[in-house]
């Protein structure tokens, strides 16, 4: 079993800041080259061509950085995995987990009262790997853990 921590769209504003840009860039692209093409047409195929090979190694360099995991915070980007049978590995925070034939774990921990703030562990950047059978590994805080039988 798997699982990691959900992160929550904390780069919302910043794609959608990205996206607008790249759209006004592209327009201003498109009005510069409709300018030059009326004044010289062989001046702006040059300008074209060197553009679009530009933009080409720009599409295809953010293409490698998205799909190596650059800006994402789930499982991808941590590595991880749970290997050995019954094991369990978390990105984040697991509050209670049992792995044992009838066994159950603690109670998770309680929240603090309201107006509290809690004070989760900081979640590791790294891979987070449970390779043995029954297992367990986090990458922040592990409330209760039970890996034997009943």
């Amino acid at each position: 079993m798997t699982g990691s921590g959900v992160s929550g769209s904390r780069s919302d504003g910043r794609s959608k800041a990205l996206w607008w840009a790249g759209i006004g860039i592209g327009v201003i692209g498109v009005a510069a080259l409709v300018a030059v093409a009326v004044a010289d047409l062989g001046k702006a195929d040059q300008i074209a061509s060197v553009a679009g090979a530009v933009l080409a190694a720009a599409g295809l360099g953010l293409s490698l950085w998205s799909l190596r995991g650059g800006g994402s915070g789930g499982a991808a980007a941590t590595g991880v995995t749970a290997a050995g049978e019954r094991s369990v590995a978390a990105g984040g925070n697991i509050g209670a987990v049992a792995t044992g034939d009838g066994a159950t774990a603690g109670p998770a921990p309680t929240p603090p009262a309201s107006g509290g703030t809690p004070a989760p562990g900081n979640p590791v950047a790294g891979p987070v790997t449970a390779s043995g059978d029954r297992s367990v590994a986090a990458g922040g805080d592990i409330g209760s853990v039970s890996t034997g039988d009943a």
